[in-house]
């Protein structure tokens, strides 16, 4: 299933997992990231209430895996052999599932001879873009989110001063200044640096400016109970690295993006970060700033993806 971000993936799978639990075969919904396994799990037990879902991740509570229901990282399936009718893997495209062939050999792995697998991503590699092409591997195309507007196009916004200003924890005055309007909005702002070091640098930065502000990465121990925390509107400003470019949904943020074309930020990265914004009905647009200091392939070749998709979503 190749749909865009916020078209509700995991939800258009809800009638296919209620069959096939009512036929007493059993699921598995497998990603590459353990937020992504947080933020699933409560989502399916309110969806699923009378089943038994258990999630599996590095330091999940539940380490048992016998539930019919599983949700999991892609490397707690090096766990399974056999063992499900239906796997579901969830952003096939995202690292580390996407370059490392273990695990893929583990998804082949834990599912039965005769599963069904299905694989779900809003931005496919070059790989899997050739294989639907050549239609070695079918494809069912969503270009349009749940609620039926279009996907944010982000904003490229040169800033010859960055790097200058980031060698030293700071913000050019012309970011700041757009962080203080937008903080004058009812959204909140969720800021992608490239490193973890600059993440932690400009949280710090913004707090010295009375800013109410959190950082969040992968080495984050309180990770999760700070997402919680922002999703409950419990401060205002969330840093954060490429570890929250996916699979997390807030109601109502801007999204800016700061040296944009470093090398982390790739095309699908982009893509998935500009993604953020604009999920809930209520607050469907939401602004997308590509800090930059000289345009990249990358973000050219990820807003003219998101064009793409919109001018397709409008023809259905």
């Amino acid at each position: 299933m190749w749909a865009v971000c916020g078209a509700g993936k995991t939800e258009i799978l809800f009638p296919s997992i209620t069959e096939a639990l009512e036929k007493g075969k059993r699921i598995c919904l497998a990603t590459p990231r353990t937020d992504v396994v947080r933020e699933l799990l409560p989502r399916l037990q309110k969806s699923f209430p009378n089943v038994n879902i258990q999630a599996l991740y590095g330091d999940s509570p539940d380490k048992a895996g016998n539930a019919p229901f599983i949700i999991a990282t892609t490397h707690q399936l090096l766990r399974f052999a056999h063992a499900f009718d239906v796997m579901v893997i969830d952003e096939v495209d995202a690292f580390p599932f996407h370059n490392d062939a273990s695990l893929h050999y583990a998804s082949d792995r834990a599912a039965k001879p005769q599963a069904s697998m299905i694989y779900l991503t809003a931005t496919p590699r070059k790989k899997q873009k050739r294989r639907v092409r050549s239609k070695d591997l079918p494809v069912v195309f969503i270009p349009r989110r749940f609620h039926g507007h279009p996907l944010p196009v982000p904003q490229l916004k040169l800033t010859p001063p960055l790097h200058r200003y980031l060698q030293k924890a700071a913000l050019p005055p012309k970011i700041l200044q757009q962080i203080a309007h937008q903080q004058q909005t009812p959204r909140q702002l969720l800021l992608f640096l490239p490193s973890i070091k600059m993440a932690e640098q400009i949280a710090d930065y913004l707090k010295e400016r009375n800013y109410e502000v959190q950082s969040v990465h992968a080495e984050d121990r309180g990770r999760a109970e700070k997402i919680l925390a922002f999703r409950k509107k419990e401060y205002r400003v969330l840093v954060t690295t490429t570890i929250l470019e996916r699979g997390v949904t807030f109601p109502s943020v801007d999204v800016y993006v700061i040296d944009a074309g470093h090398v982390v930020f790739d095309e699908a990265a982009l893509v998935q970060i500009a993604g953020r914004a604009g999920r809930s009905p209520d607050d469907p647009k939401g602004n997308v700033i590509f800090y930059h200091v000289g345009k990249t392939d990358e973000m050219l070749d990820a807003v003219d993806s998101i064009h793409y998709m919109n001018r397709l979503g409008k023809k259905l």
